[in-house]
C-alpha cells in the first residue's frame, strides 16, 4: 500500500513538478517473484516437500496484478511525457527448470539452507550458476541475468507493455 501512494503522490504532483516537463521520463516497475518458494519461507514448513506455499504466492499475484494495472493507469494519464513498464518477474521464475537447485540457498544455513543468510566468513556453494537462490531471500546473479535479459529484451508477458529495449528507443 505504501508503495502504491508513493506513485500515486509522485505522479500526481504540482504542473510545475517533474512529470510536466518537457522531459521523457521512463520508469520500470518491477512485480515481485513468488515469495512462497523462496528458502526463507520454505524452511518455515508450512508446504509440502517440493512445493512453494500457496498463500504468500497468492498474495505476491494479488500485488503484482494491481502494480500492472497502476501501470496502466499512469500510461493512461501520461502519454506525452513518461512510459511506465511492468517487469514480470514472477513469470520469470518458469525458468526455474534451467537450475539443477531450486530449493535451497547457495551460502545460507539451516533448515533448507533457509533460515540464517550469508555471515561473513562463510564458505558459500562452489556451483553458484546451478542455484536460484543466492541466500534465504536473494536470487543468484545467473538468475538475475535471465531476468535481466527477458526485461531488456523479452515478449510483452515479460515486460508489459514494452520491453526496456523498446522504451529506450522512444
Amino acid at each position: 500500500m505504501v508503495f502504491f501512494s508513493f506513485c500515486r503522490r509522485f505522479v500526481r504532483s504540482s504542473p510545475s513538478s517533474r512529470l510536466r516537463h518537457n522531459v521523457q521520463w521512463k520508469f520500470l516497475l518491477a512485480g515481485i517473484e513468488p515469495l512462497g518458494c523462496i528458502p526463507n519461507q520454505l524452511a518455515k514448513g508450512f508446504a509440502p516437500p517440493g512445493k512453494c506455499i500457496t498463500d504468500v504466492n497468492d498474495m505476491v499475484q494479488a500485488f503484482n496484478q494491481r502494480l500492472k494495472t497502476l501501470v496502466d493507469q499512469f500510461n493512461a494519464n501520461y502519454t506525452n511525457n513518461a512510459i511506465f513498464v511492468y517487469g514480470n518477474t514472477y513469470g520469470d521464475f518458469s525458468d526455474i527448470l534451467r537450475f539443477r537447485v531450486t530449493n535451497i540457498g547457495c551460502c545460507s544455513i539451516g533448515k533448507n539452507k533457509g533460515q540464517i543468510t550469508c555471515l561473513p566468513f562463510s564458505i558459500p556453494c562452489s556451483n553458484r550458476d546451478e542455484y536460484i537462490f543466492w541466500d534465504v531471500y536473494h536470487p543468484t546473479e545467473a538468475f538475475n541475468k535471465i531476468i535481466a535479459q527477458k526485461a531488456y529484451s523479452g515478449p510483452q508477458s515479460a515486460c508489459y507493455p514494452i520491453n526496456v529495449k523498446q522504451m529506450a528507443q522512444l
